[in-house]
């Protein structure tokens, strides 16, 4: 029975990664610090950056009849409002919570 390249490569990386403890420890050590980490640093800083292009202006209310419908009222507060409500960012089945600032 003959194993395609494929998996001759394959079967040849786990062999060598389960060598020793120390050396796949090593390598998974040395791959968090080159890979993980700087793919976090990125992420973090292109949110960041959109975070700052993005315009932060409310959009205007359109009251769709299938969108925030409530059949049941929530168990906390007025029953109203979500759990993790946010007054400019989610509306209300009416609209929008007037402003306090």
């Amino acid at each position: 029975m003959s194993l395609s390249p494929a998996a001759f490569a394959a079967r040849r990386v786990i062999a060598a990664a389960s060598h020793g403890k120390e050396g796949g420890a090593r390598t998974w050590k040395i791959l968090s610090f080159v890979v993980a980490l700087p793919g976090v640093a990125v992420c973090i800083a292109n949110a960041y950056m959109k975070s700052k292009a993005h315009s932060h202006d409310q959009p205007e209310f359109v009251p769709f009849t299938h969108l925030r419908i409530r059949t049941k009222r929530f168990p906390w507060g007025d029953g109203n409002h979500t759990l993790f409500h946010n007054s400019h960012t989610n509306p209300l089945p009416d609209g929008y919570e007037e402003s306090h600032h």
